[in-house]
């Protein structure tokens, strides 16, 4: 241990090498343990300040490991919400703070003037790019913290969350696709995901936008049609398809569903809610509605995602679909934004199911490519692109969870049913309690192999 007769706090101030010597501890020891340089050589005082601040980062840092690894849910819940993240990004603020009035005060007790002249520059270097790279991070810490909380409050809902039923999530996703010849938005892709609540063994459940005679689970909308859609005097709108139930809903009847807006949803996702539950006979507890419009900036935040391109698929960009743009040729690929937003909407010289495919492959993608690493280095995009794109009644109490859950997903293969002709599906003529028993076989876990005698 360092006395304080030691040439720590009282050198020999005509020895450069013993100030050199001296001058190196001082800078490791400001790094290694802040506040520690000032209780041997300065102000000791603020010297036990910084060490008090410095063991009481490790120590929450300690605590947080530890809760993190026996309950990561509630470690992710405290750092997912609005409050969590404002005091993550005082407290990192706080001690960048205190790190560069520590650093700074480091730099004066080395006496830089008193080393070796060739000593000089680099003990001045190590320091300053010590203190930049701690201050720095610490200040980009915070500046993430609030950008995520800004985030989290435009994006996700303050409200009650919701218990799994049959022992499941299940998230209904919108492709919302408006446009100005358009009355409203039409949802250009439909799913279900259908999350194990204990695995996170996720499936995803396809919905052709073409489905007919739409039966809907208990509310308005199934008084209105109880045979189905468009059983009584026809629909509202000039197709009586899966896709036209949002405009109808929103444009045409918003009285319908008086509460959606004040619950963080919208009258049209509510009827498109009430479709999907009856289509597929599982209780869905939340939605999430992506704009395809901005898809393209999402993806671009990113970095891109990967597609396995498995055969050509063209694009028109001319009003008589004549002249191809260009072709996705098979094999793997980098796509970025807007070629990812074509390859999931191109719709020529290929059917709706091919396209429910690609945009299929499109979300996987994504989930793939947002791993934590790649959104925390971009976040500042990401989170710029999301809060455009996406809307959800996603409750902020649920993030940590659903975060969670997320990891255990992204390790296990995603299951598809794709609601298509080749499942024997007639979209025109479909056979609801047959494409019901095909949703529970496909969510029915598969039995564990019993152990060799």
């Amino acid at each position: 241990m360092i006395s304080a007769r030691t040439p720590i706090r009282h050198p020999d101030l005509g020895s450069a090498p013993i100030m050199t010597k001296r001058a190196w501890w001082l800078v490791v020891l400001n790094f290694v343990l802040p506040g520690s340089a000032q209780v041997l050589a300065g102000n000791r005082r603020l010297g036990r300040f910084g060490l008090g601040m410095t063991l009481t980062l490790l120590a929450l840092a300690v605590v947080v490991g530890v809760v993190y690894t026996l309950w990561p849910a509630v470690a992710l819940t405290v750092f997912t919400n609005s409050i969590g993240l404002w005091a993550a990004a005082l407290l990192l603020a706080f001690s960048g703070v205190v790190w560069l009035i520590l650093s700074l005060d480091t730099l004066r007790l080395v006496r830089l003037v008193r080393a070796t002249p060739k000593a000089r520059p680099i003990i001045a270097g190590l320091a300053t790019v010590l203190m930049v790279g701690v201050v720095g991070t610490a200040g980009y810490g915070a500046y993430v913290a609030t950008t995520a909380s800004g985030f989290l409050s435009s994006v996700f809902v303050a409200g009650p969350t919701e218990p799994p039923s049959d022992g499941r999530y299940n998230i209904l996703l919108l492709g919302g696709d408006a446009g100005p010849d358009r009355e409203g938005l039409r949802p250009d892709s439909i799913s279900v995901v259908s999350i194990d609540a204990e695995t996170g063994q996720a499936s995803m459940i396809g919905l052709p936008r073409n489905l007919e005679d739409v039966p809907f689970s208990a509310g308005p909308l199934a008084d209105l049609y109880p045979e189905g859609y468009g059983s009584i005097d026809g629909c509202e709108v000039s197709a009586c398809m899966l896709n036209s139930i949002y405009t109808e809903v929103e444009v045409k009847s918003p009285e319908m569903y008086p509460d959606a807006v004040g619950s963080g949803s919208e009258p049209g996702i509510e009827g498109m809610r009430d479709a999907a539950q009856g289509v597929t006979g599982l209780t869905i507890q939340y939605y999430a509605l992506i704009d395809m419009q901005g898809f393209s900036d999402l993806v671009d935040a990113l970095g891109g995602v990967d597609i396995n391109v498995d055969h050509r698929v063209p694009v028109h960009t001319d009003e008589t679909f004549t002249e191809v743009a260009f072709w996705f040729e098979p094999g793997r690929q980098h796509m970025d934004g807007y070629h990812a937003l074509w390859y999931a909407r191109s719709r020529h010289d290929t059917s709706d199911y091919d396209r429910m495919v690609r945009q299929r492959q499109v979300q996987e993608a994504i989930l793939q490519q947002a791993s934590p690493a790649n959104v925390l280095t971009k976040f500042q995009a990401v989170a710029s692109a999301g809060s455009q794109v996406v809307k959800t009644d996603i409750p902020q109490g649920m993030l940590g969870y659903f975060t969670h859950l997320a990891s255990k997903t992204k390790a296990l293969p995603i299951q598809s049913v794709e609601l298509v002709p080749e499942n024997d599906v007639d979209p025109e003529d479909p056979d609801y309690d047959v494409i019901r028993s095909l949703i529970e076989a496909a969510l029915i876990p598969p039995p564990t192999a019993e152990p060799a005698p």
